[in-house]
């Protein structure tokens, strides 16, 4: 079938190059396809607009379940919570009443460690006058020793307390809060991306799933014209390529419409869409066919896509001649 398609477009682009036809270039109205894909395995759960219908950017065109991925936000945002808890504990420090209980805490310490120094001195002085034996005054000294490290741990942590969390720490929490959140916009976006909306203005052309069907992740779900106003994709025989430019304003006619439309090129192919098999003499170099586009009026919006069309190349009879 393709054969035959190329076949039958170097027949036509070789006739409308023969004196007894216009010169034209052949083709069909088109629009931009867009097609949009499913992100996730889930149900169809509304299908908003019909097909045919013309859309606007941003409308609704397919709506997928959103239970499972609503589930999955919500503890992405739950995590977030956490994480913001966490870095404020540390970066307000400890409650007062944590502070207050460690000082409270020192001077008790400092209150049992003076009455073990006390102690301890009123044995060593009655060990000197021999009225109580060694082995008490090893005691109080134990007891000293023993209020001594109790009061440097209390003033330990009650430093630890007033001094703040470490900087590493709070470092730490801030990646922490940084990665819960770049998950809560991922998660997030999955979320978004549940509702196909249209992206350009255009025309619902198909809806390949029903309303209820569990679509394949990377399923095609809807598929849009995009353009409003068609454009004409034709085939430019070889012997007008150099003179048909983007800018150049042309003479579009469409099959079935009386009136001509005016066009103007926007795009052409620098490669032959056709190249014969054979040597390209000079005879037969006007066998090839440069692949264009160009834009019509906005008289052309109610014209349907696929309907044949015929770029006029009378206008570059004369630089063709003189290129002859």
């Amino acid at each position: 079938m393709q054969k035959f398609l190329i076949s039958l477009m170097i027949i036509m682009g070789a006739s409308a190059c023969s004196p007894a036809t216009p010169p034209q270039a052949i083709g069909t109205l088109e629009r931009d396809r867009v097609t949009f894909t499913a992100t996730a395995n889930e149900i169809i759960r509304e299908l908003p607009v019909i097909e045919g219908s013309l859309v606007e950017a941003g409308q609704v065109l397919v709506q997928l379940d959103t239970q499972n991925q609503q589930a999955i936000l919500a503890s992405a945002k739950a995590n977030e919570a956490k994480s913001i808890a966490y870095l404020l504990k540390l970066t307000n420090g400890e409650r007062p009443e944590d502070i207050a209980a460690a000082q409270a805490n020192v001077a008790q310490a400092l209150a049992q460690f003076v009455e073990a120094q006390k102690s301890f001195r009123r044995q060593a002085e009655l060990v000197e006058r021999k009225l109580v034996s060694q082995s008490e005054m090893d005691s109080a000294l134990a007891n000293r020793d023993g209020a001594q490290a109790s009061l440097n741990s209390a003033q330990e942590e009650f430093s630890k307390l007033t001094a703040g969390s470490r900087v590493e720490d709070i470092e730490q929490a801030k990646a922490d809060l940084a990665a819960t959140r770049a998950e809560l916009a991922l998660q997030s976006q999955k979320l978004n991306e549940l509702t196909i909306v249209a992206t350009r203005d255009g025309i619902l052309d198909n809806l390949p799933y029903n309303l209820g069907e569990r679509v394949a992740i990377n399923g095609v779900v809807a598929v849009m014209l995009a353009n409003r106003v068609p454009y004409a994709r034709v085939y430019v025989p070889e012997p007008y390529r150099i003179h048909f430019v983007p800018g150049k304003n042309v003479t579009v006619h469409v099959d079935g419409v009386a009136k001509a439309l005016k066009g103007k090129v926007r795009w052409v192919s620098h490669e032959a869409s056709f190249t014969p098999y054979y040597a390209l003499t000079e005879n037969e170099r006007s066998r090839l066919m440069y692949l264009a586009e160009v834009d019509l009026e906005e008289a052309a919006a109610q014209y349907p896509s696929g309907v044949p069309s015929q770029v006029d190349l009378n206008s570059l009879n004369t630089a063709v001649a003189e290129h002859e």
